[in-house]
C-alpha cells in the first residue's frame, strides 16, 4: 500500500491525480504570466508567429535617403543596413560580415562614413543618408565610380559599393594624400579578390584630378 498522501489544493480540498496535474499546470502558467513583461504576455495571448519580433514596439523614424524623405515605422533593434535593404529596397549596400569587419555595408550619414550593419535605424532619425545608389546623377556616374571602372577596381564586385563609399569619404576627410595614407584609411574595407592596387590607383586619380566628390 502506498504511503503517499493525496495533494491538497489551497482550499484544503483533496485532489485526485488528474486534478493535481491540472492544478500544477494552471499554477505554472500563472507563475509564468506573473513574471513575464506585459508586452510579451500580450504577444503570447495573441499567438503571434514572429515570437520576439512581436515583443518590440515600433518607432516612428524620419530620414532622408539619397535626397528622398521617408517616414518609417521601425523596430528599435533594426539596423540601418536592414532598413535600407528590406524596407527601402536599396540593395546596393551589401551585407557582408554583419559584424562591422568588412566594410561592404558602408554608407554616408550626414556626410560621414559609417558601417550600416553596426548602426541602428533609430540612431539616424532626422539625418541624411547617402548610399551607393545616391552617388550617380541619373546616367552620369560619380567620378569615383568612373575611376573604379577605368582601373578595374573590382573583380567579384561584392565589396565595391562599400569600397566606393569609403573612397569618396577618404578624399573628403583629407586622407588621400599618399598611397600609404589611402591604404591606412581604406583598411576597414576588405576586398577578398585582392584588387587593392587598382582601388588605390582609382582613388589617387580622383584625388589628383581635383574632381568634386
Amino acid at each position: 500500500m502506498s504511503d503517499k498522501k493525496p495533494c491538497k489544493s489551497p482550499d484544503n480540498e483533496v485532489l485526485s491525480g488528474e486534478s493535481r496535474r491540472e492544478f500544477l499546470k494552471k499554477s505554472t502558467l500563472l507563475t509564468a504570466i506573473a513574471l513575464t513583461p506585459g508586452v510579451a504576455v500580450k504577444a503570447a495571448e495573441g499567438q503571434w508567429d514572429e515570437k520576439l519580433a512581436g515583443v518590440f514596439e515600433k518607432m516612428l523614424l524620419h530620414v532622408e535617403v539619397n535626397g528622398v524623405k521617408h517616414s518609417l515605422m521601425v523596430e528599435p533593434r533594426v539596423t540601418l543596413l536592414d532598413l535600407l535593404r528590406e524596407q527601402l529596397d536599396l540593395t546596393g549596400t551589401k551585407k557582408g560580415c554583419d559584424h562591422g569587419q568588412c566594410g561592404a555595408c558602408t554608407v554616408h550619414v550626414d556626410g560621414h562614413r559609417v558601417n550600416s550593419c553596426l548602426t541602428l535605424g533609430v540612431m539616424v532619425n532626422d539625418k541624411k543618408i547617402t548610399t551607393i545608389e545616391g552617388l550617380a546623377k541619373g546616367d552620369q556616374l560619380h567620378p569615383m565610380q568612373e575611376a573604379f571602372l577605368k582601373h578595374d577596381g573590382f573583380q567579384c564586385g561584392y565589396c565595391t559599393p562599400g569600397q566606393i563609399m569609403s573612397a569618396v569619404a577618404c578624399i573628403r576627410e583629407g586622407h588621400a594624400n599618399s598611397e600609404g595614407e589611402i591604404r591606412e584609411y581604406m583598411s576597414g574595407n576588405i576586398c577578398r579578390c585582392g584588387a587593392y592596387p587598382n582601388i588605390v590607383n582609382a582613388i589617387q586619380e580622383v584625388k589628383d584630378g581635383g574632381q568634386t566628390v
